[in-house]
């Protein structure tokens, strides 16, 4: 047999011993370096990172529950390794549990007796403090709140601009001045007064059901792009709370939003500043008045220079808002506990 290596005799009478030994020898080695390369490899540490986050939704957000049983997260927004539930009987599975403000009761008698270790409660709320109750309550809860408001550890927008190259300006044709949908009509709230002492010195025409005029939902944009302008105004000030008055009713439909709700520095943190008129840009609200029924056609082009780099994106779906914890998890700081919620969200 050419080429073959000539058999050494050993004195316990088998070939090779010493070679076979050298060879186990380093193979051992080979593997000893693997585990020592990548020491995670095979614990059960990495394994159970490899797992789905489970989020257990301890009760919906809205009245509708959609079917979660399949992988949604990844499904309809690309998000791997993200498991949710509705499921509580799966409450010692999940690693974050969810809790909307909304469907909180005033004690704790229907919640999780107590959290498993390493588990992380999340008090969710759209909502802005002026119609938020009873937080005081829930003092030295939860780990994480995720809202509307930026510096939220999880941050839920009604909606936000997108880059978009190739998006053209599209004005919608206009037969009116001014709209403004509102459903809850409340005397005391600044937006009323506002409109109120506006509407001396030019025509609002409102809809929705305070003024007995509803629209229904495919109705709503079509009827409000026919207005030049829109009375985005918020139920009550706050930072950051801005809400589907902006994105929706007004830069969604094509209309340019007259604004009321936090200092005009917050909007342009979230949108361009030439796109929107601020209430508090005027020294009255007659001047406010002259300015929109003397804008020329020129001038109102410029409010919609946006569309030529963004388009709206608006954020209907909790199943969208809730999977975004899973994108967050990995920066999220675990542990924390917010001692005092009220005092938070009140700031």
């Amino acid at each position: 047999m050419p080429w073959a290596l000539p058999l050494r005799w050993s004195p316990w009478g088998r070939p090779g011993v010493k070679v076979l030994i050298t060879a186990g020898v380093f193979v051992t080695t080979l593997w000893n370096l693997r585990f020592f390369l990548n020491p995670s490899k095979g614990s059960g540490e990495d394994s159970k990172h490899r797992e789905p986050l489970v989020i257990l939704v301890w009760e919906w957000p809205s009245k509708q529950v959609p079917n979660v049983s399949r992988d949604v997260c990844h499904e309809l927004y690309s998000i791997t390794g993200c498991q949710l539930t509705t499921e509580r009987q799966l409450l010692h599975q999940a690693d974050v549990v969810v809790f909307p403000h909304s469907r909180l009761q005033p004690g704790r008698d229907k919640l999780p007796k107590e959290r498993l270790p390493g588990q992380n409660w999340v008090w969710v709320s759209l909502e802005s403090p002026s119609n938020t109750r009873a937080l005081a309550a829930w003092n030295k809860t939860f780990n994480w709140v995720m809202t509307y408001r930026q510096d939220s550890d999880i941050f839920i927008p009604y909606g936000k601009l997108v880059p978009n190259p190739s998006a053209t300006v599209n004005i919608p044709a206009k037969t009116n001045l001014v709209s403004w949908v509102i459903s809850n009509y409340h005397r005391t709230q600044k937006r009323a007064e506002v409109y109120k002492n506006l509407s001396r010195y030019l025509h609002v025409n409102i809809y929705g059901k305070a003024n007995n005029k509803p629209l229904c939902k495919d109705c709503l944009l079509s009827t409000i792009s026919k207005s030049k302008f829109y009375l985005a105004f918020e139920n009550s000030i706050h930072r950051d709370y801005i809400t589907e008055k902006l994105w929706r009713n007004s830069l969604l439909a094509g209309t340019v939003p007259v604004v009321l709700g936090p200092p005009r520095a917050n909007y342009e943190q979230f949108v361009p500043a030439d796109s929107f008129i601020h209430v508090d840009d005027f020294g009255s609200l007659e001047e406010l008045a002259t300015f929109l029924k003397t804008m020329n056609s020129s001038r109102y082009r410029q409010f919609f220079a946006w569309q030529r780099r963004f388009s709206v994106k608006l954020y209907t779906d909790w199943r969208e808002r809730i999977c975004a914890i899973c994108t967050a998890y990995p920066r999220l700081p675990h542990g924390h506990l917010y001692s005092d919620l009220q005092s938070w969200f009140n700031s």
